[in-house]
């Protein structure tokens, strides 16, 4: 059998050279550290882990828990409020008990004591050209003393709710979650 011409059978392949278009220029590229990327590879958002904790405080009358509040800075007239579970980052070398106890005193300016876990919860976000991966581990307070009081530059507000409409409240879906999961909050 004979192949046919230009089968690639006469010992010898061409290598085809592509051309470039006559208007467009030498090869160059004007992006950041180019020359070290290989050809077609992404570029990812760095990814962090962060480790938070808090929960919800449950008032001395055992009807009323406890919300922060921030301003939805997508909101147009700024005066959207989201309501969420006062929470925040785990030091080096505290618990995530501690963590709670402290940052809940912080952020509202109540003192707490932890009643009991109610779970953790994991969720993705970007945010400064980040992929974060936060973990948040939740607890049951209940309130043992101080004023309410806004974490200046963290927290817009802070208020009680019944605690029948703290689901209702909550401006996330998975602390809505978490809280109507527990069942019949009680300290």
């Amino acid at each position: 059998m004979i192949p046919a011409p230009g089968a690639g059978s006469e010992g010898i392949k061409k290598k085809r050279k592509r051309k470039r278009p006559a208007n467009r220029g030498p090869q160059t590229s004007t992006q950041p550290n180019a020359a070290n990327k290989p050809a077609g590879k992404k570029t990812y958002a760095k990814r962090v882990d962060e480790v938070s904790a808090g929960g919800l405080v449950i008032d001395s009358t055992g009807t009323m828990g406890l919300l922060i509040g921030r301003i939805d800075h997508k909101d147009s007239s700024g005066t959207k409020m989201l309501w969420s579970l006062p929470k925040g980052h785990i030091e080096a070398g505290e618990t995530p008990e501690q963590a709670a106890i402290r940052e809940v005193a912080e952020e509202t300016g109540i003192t707490s004591a932890i009643s009991k876990s109610l779970g953790v919860i994991d969720f993705w976000f970007m945010a400064g050209g980040k992929r974060i991966h936060k973990t948040v581990h939740h607890f049951l307070f209940s309130e043992v003393s101080g004023e309410l009081t806004p974490q200046i530059s963290e927290v817009d507000e802070v208020s009680w709710f019944p605690l029948s409409e703290i689901v209702e409240h909550l401006a996330y879906p998975d602390e809505k979650k978490l809280i109507a999961r527990s069942g019949e909050l009680k300290i």
